[in-house]
């Protein structure tokens, strides 16, 4: 223990000893073992004879200095010690004048302020109101309180300019010449002094725009400018105002209205999602895989008796997966007989299929239960091979047609070259379904690859290629390409070229399939329990329903295109591209 540790009288003598005997080394004897406080103090001459301690010294003397007691050690219990003075600070964050984030509207705000002004005045200060409500004066006083506040809170500098000192040279405000008005309160200098505007056009109040003010005064005028946009808002505030990174909250306050969210109607579009297995499995046969759509009505004209009357019709457009062919029926209405005779006549041409995607109109509903109670018993003396053969339909999520954008395309390209052949005719029955099954051969005879410039090259392929000479009972065959053509009956040599057509598919337009075309991105998905717009092509945004996402279906490759969603007629499916999310929190109590 160093001198300076001990009582005034006690240190000096201690000091002086080891500065005169600097090569020695000393040691702290207890009381009860030290044999000059015997002197000190005084003993009595008879027990002075029989005082071990003061003939012999401590015992401990006697051995070696291993075996000495550990406590010879000066400690902080002797009285000579000085006592230790330990300061503990603890910092405590003074509450501030106002609590901001205790409110959520400006105006409650600033005449909540207001109150406690008048409140200090009346009982403080001893001076009654004027009025019995707040008045303009009142008003402005508590403003520039809460702005004196926020600056205060953002901005160090408020102090070196509020005590006269000058603003170091990397201070952010330095561009703005900010000086301090007769409220004590930071503006821009700026330079439009000379301009004839008001002194606060000239001369605005300096915010910041992560405080808590700025962001209610920006939504308190983002709702007084009837929801004005972002460049209206910011140009709106800075007649009084000048808030540093303006333009950033001017955005995220209009993006983050509820109102402006629901008129502005926003889906969700995640990235456009893998082809289906049925669209990249070559070898099969056309219209193995199918999807289905109606198109119309179509005024047909019915000449039978006198005068000219007018019905509606519809076309029914099947197109196959792999290969893009197409075959186009006609039909009067939109029932589910009139669908299945269709699809028998489909199949009588071209092949049962084994998968029928449609989306979910009331024919396609209706013809799948169907065929299904027909399946499954109502014609129990169907054999077994037909029943393991059933058709099986599959239907995409309601209001979604970008899951059918296959036949959807196919639809569009009938519509294209029937507008243009009809004009303002109308054909009767038989002569429109000439015009269709024209429009089909067309469309089975565009190129399905682009052309090449190669003269030696053959022609395009196209889904007419697949469907020449293609028996519909028949069997599977081995793979002839590379066998000599001399060596086969004309037979093979049709499914020979065949083959053909499916590697030609295989290498050329399989290739073409790999890029998006749209939606090359995925925006924030969806979560559960977030509150969302359901939007209705036939209702304005303000009508449409609102609902809570209850459950997220993913897709093959993780990601979400489909949800459940709770509204208050009940739990429906939609496509995300007809989910609008509203920015509000997904915590739900």
């Amino acid at each position: 223990m160093t001198p300076s540790r001990l009582q005034p009288f006690v240190r000096n003598r201690v000091a002086e000893i080891l500065e005169k005997t600097p090569a020695c080394t000393w040691r702290h004897v207890p009381t009860k073992l030290n044999p000059a406080d015997h002197i000190s103090r005084g003993v009595d001459v008879s027990l002075l004879q029989s005082l071990d301690l003061w003939w012999s010294g401590p015992e401990f003397l006697r051995y070696d200095i291993s075996r000495w007691p550990s406590n010879l050690t000066v400690t902080k219990d002797l009285p000579e010690v000085r006592s230790e003075v330990i300061l503990h600070i603890t910092h405590v964050n003074p509450r501030p004048v106002v609590e901001f984030n205790r409110f959520s509207n400006f105006i409650s705000l600033k005449r909540s302020v207001a109150y406690a002004l008048r409140f200090i005045k009346m009982y403080i200060k001893k001076q009654p109101p004027l009025t019995q409500f707040l008045n303009t004066d009142e008003l402005k006083q508590a403003l520039h309180f809460i702005i004196r506040l926020s600056q205060i809170e953002s901005f160090p500098e408020y102090m070196m300019l509020l005590n006269k000192k000058d603003l170091p040279n990397k201070s952010p405000l330095n561009k703005f010449n900010v000086f301090l008005d007769e409220n004590q309160l930071m503006r821009v200098g700026g330079r439009l002094s000379n301009s004839q505007f008001s002194y606060d056009v000239k001369h605005p109040l300096l915010l910041q725009s992560t405080h808590i003010v700025t962001k209610l005064l920006f939504e308190y005028m983002h709702k007084k400018l009837m929801h004005a946009g972002p460049q209206l808002l910011l140009a709106s505030i800075r007649q009084n105002f000048w808030p540093i990174g303006g333009k950033c909250l001017a955005k995220s306050v209009y993006r983050k209205c509820i109102l402006c969210c629901r008129m502005k109607g926003q889906t969700v579009s995640p990235i456009t999602g893998d082809l289906p297995q049925q669209r990249l499995t070559p070898g099969g046969f056309p219209f193995e895989t199918v999807g289905v759509d109606y198109a119309g009505p179509i005024m047909s004209a019915s000449r039978q008796g006198r005068g000219c009357r007018l019905t509606k019709v519809y076309i029914v457009l099947f197109v196959c997966f792999t290969t893009k062919a197409v075959h186009i029926e006609l039909v009067g209405d939109l029932t589910s007989n009139n669908f299945l005779s269709v699809l028998r006549r489909f199949v009588s041409r071209r092949g049962k299929p084994k998968h029928i995607y449609s989306d979910n109109g009331t024919s396609f509903v209706g013809a799948q239960n169907e065929i299904s109670k027909f399946i499954n018993g109502s014609c129990r003396s169907i054999s077994s091979e037909l029943a393991n053969d059933e058709i099986n339909f599959h239907f995409i999520p309601p209001y979604a047609p970008h899951f059918g954008g296959l036949w959807e395309a196919g639809i569009k390209s009938t519509k294209h070259h029937l507008k243009r052949v009809l004009g303002n005719c109308n054909l009767t029955f038989e002569e429109l379904n000439t015009v269709l099954v024209q429009i089909e051969a067309l469309l089975n005879s565009r190129p399905l690859t682009p052309l090449s410039s190669d003269p030696s090259d053959l022609s395009p392929l196209t889904p007419g290629h697949f469907l020449i000479g293609r028996p519909l009972t028949a069997l599977p065959t081995p793979d002839r390409q590379n066998r000599s053509m001399n060596y086969l009956s004309r037979y093979q040599r049709i499914e020979q070229l065949r083959q053909h057509f499916w590697i030609r598919w295989s290498k050329e337009y399989v290739s073409e399939l790999q890029q998006r075309v749209k939606w090359r991105t995925c925006t924030k998905p969806l979560e559960k329990d977030t509150l969302v717009l359901i939007k209705e092509d036939n209702l304005p945004p303000l009508k449409w329903r609102l609902g809570r996402v209850t459950a997220v279906y993913p897709g093959r490759d993780g990601i979400t295109r489909v949800a459940d969603i709770k509204t208050a007629c009940g739990v429906v499916r939609r496509a995300f591209t007809k989910i609008c999310p509203l920015p509000i929190s997904t915590n739900v109590g």
